[in-house]
């Protein structure tokens, strides 16, 4: 098999509705496929959602992918669904992540003991519109603290786990999210990407994310904007994933900027052939990592296979930025933002935030941001974008770029350790692993990740597509014509298949 690997002889295909024996099989279906089963009256919400029930009651003691299920208001809601409901998901269970999107009613803890039990009592914009869509949400996913890492390893918690291996991790920050949805527990579940946390996830899992534009979806009502955090989901297919965010996607009262609407709904751009496109492949990242060659390999075959498509594919080689000027602009940068959901914890709980409230790497940045003003972040967000417009310069003239999510296979937990005694060191590993995915949150431009192939190690290996400005519908456009050429829907980590 291409992409550095080898069939599966345990990946399974689905079962037809009417020959399935098992209800819990329907999980693994789209989302868009489920709603419209329940429309048709073929399967109950209920039904749907004890099915997730089950699978977490069944599986999550070995991944523990949640932070809170809530059946009981989960199965109340579902019983309020019928046949005939036209909303585009109506009946399908989810989860939201548990970081910066507040579910009413339930705690959020953003992977931290500073939180305790805050409880808000409002939705998120986003939440909303997936509930006005229909989705039953039966609890919330794990996080790692305040979203800061690649892995989700929070002290509070524990470590979630990968169901390709649950001796590696899923990614982070949406690594609830994405284990959840690759053990079959959801076919789909919110996620967030500030740095790549949803690409990242969905390719240790073998899953689409796809992070859209900045200000595609709104961060509010607690936020006006974000400059890298972007809303967006773990599905299995790129219809569910353009379908998710028809529903996700849109200005809201207050909203500080927002992307442009689309010319036709993401539903429909998905169906539809995104003609000749130009195509720059580079394994190069923006800073200076080693790449494990299935990632190479990925990358040629992935090329191999855009060129069959009848597109133009060209090698782009880019300098990395100068290590030395970068990584403290980093440091700068994301010890301000850590700073910010410290901030926000001790107000919350009424604590005055300490080390013993938060993880070790969390606290170094939290006293880094303390010892620079507010005019040393500014800066650093400035240069940050200055920085990126000139690594992407030669990038101008394509549709599209090509180019690798992970420098290294998903890491054994525990290899990264977020509360150890070197906390700068720590937080470098975290870009050792994920050196290519934070650039298109600085740039603000959409890129997702789909699961093409998979290693000799039973790891999907992902590649990674991104777009020009407000450029989602072209980017899956090619998503979905690269799906149906080398489909990736019937495979199934060994958990899910037993």
């Amino acid at each position: 098999m291409k992409g550095g690997g080898r069939p599966r002889s345990d990946l399974v295909s689905l079962p037809s509705v009417a020959t399935s024996t098992d209800i819990v099989e329907l999980l693994f279906r789209p989302a868009t496929e489920l709603a419209g089963l329940v429309r048709d009256g073929e399967v109950t919400a209920r039904e749907l959602t004890e099915a997730a029930l089950e699978r977490i009651e069944a599986l999550d003691g070995e991944v523990n992918a949640f932070t809170l299920v809530d059946a009981d208001d989960a199965l109340a809601l579902a019983e309020t669904i019928g046949p005939g409901d036209e909303r585009p998901f109506a009946g399908v269970p989810t989860a939201i992540k548990d970081l910066a999107a507040p579910l009413a009613g339930k705690r959020l803890a953003a992977g931290s003991d500073l939180f305790g039990d805050y409880t808000p009592e409002y939705d998120a914009f986003v939440v909303r519109r997936m509930k006005e869509a229909g989705f039953v949400i039966v609890g919330k996913t794990a996080t790692p603290e305040f979203g800061i890492p690649s892995i989700t390893e929070p002290r509070r918690f524990g470590p979630t786990r990968n169901p390709w291996d649950l001796d590696r991790t899923p990614g982070g920050s949406s690594g609830g999210a994405a284990a959840a949805v690759a053990a079959g527990m959801l076919p789909v579940a919110h996620g967030s990407d500030g740095g790549g946390s949803v690409r990242i996830p969905a390719a240790c899992t073998g899953l689409v994310g796809l992070k859209p534009s900045r200000g595609r979806i709104s961060m509010g009502p607690d936020q006006g904007a974000s400059f890298l955090v972007q809303n967006g989901a773990l599905c299995r297919t790129v219809a569910d994933s353009a379908a998710l965010l028809d529903v996700m996607a849109g200005y809201e009262l207050g909203d500080t900027y927002w992307a442009p609407p689309p010319a036709e709904p993401f539903a429909q751009a998905a169906q539809r052939e995104p003609g000749k496109l130009r195509i720059a492949v580079t394994s190069s990242p923006p800073i200076e990592a080693p790449v494990d060659p299935i990632h190479e390999q990925a990358l040629k075959d992935a090329g191999e296979l855009l060129a069959s498509l009848g597109h133009s594919v060209e090698p782009l080689e880019v300098a990395p930025w100068a290590e030395g000027d970068l990584l403290p602009i980093f440091s700068r940068l994301w010890a301000g933002y850590a700073s910010l959901g410290v901030w926000q914890g001790g107000a919350v709980s009424g604590r005055e935030p300490g080390p013993e409230h938060v993880e070790a790497v969390t606290w170094w940045l939290f006293e880094r941001a303390q010892a620079q003003n507010s005019t040393e972040f500014l800066l650093a967000e400035a240069q940050i974008q200055g920085a990126a417009r000139l690594h992407m310069a030669p990038w101008a003239s394509y549709d599209v770029v090509l180019m690798p999510v992970l420098a290294q296979r998903p890491v054994p937990v525990g290899s990264i350790d977020m509360d150890g005694a070197d906390p700068a060191a720590e937080f470098a590993k975290t870009g050792q692993f994920t050196p290519f995915t934070a650039l298109f949150n600085i740039t603000g431009t959409p890129a997702i990740s789909l699961p093409l192939y998979h290693g000799d190690d039973g790891l999907p290996v992902a590649v990674q597509l991104a777009g020009g400005p407000g450029g989602e519908e072209q980017l899956l456009s090619l998503s979905a014509q690269i799906e149906a050429a080398a489909p990736w829907t019937d495979r199934r980590p060994p958990l899910a298949a037993a």
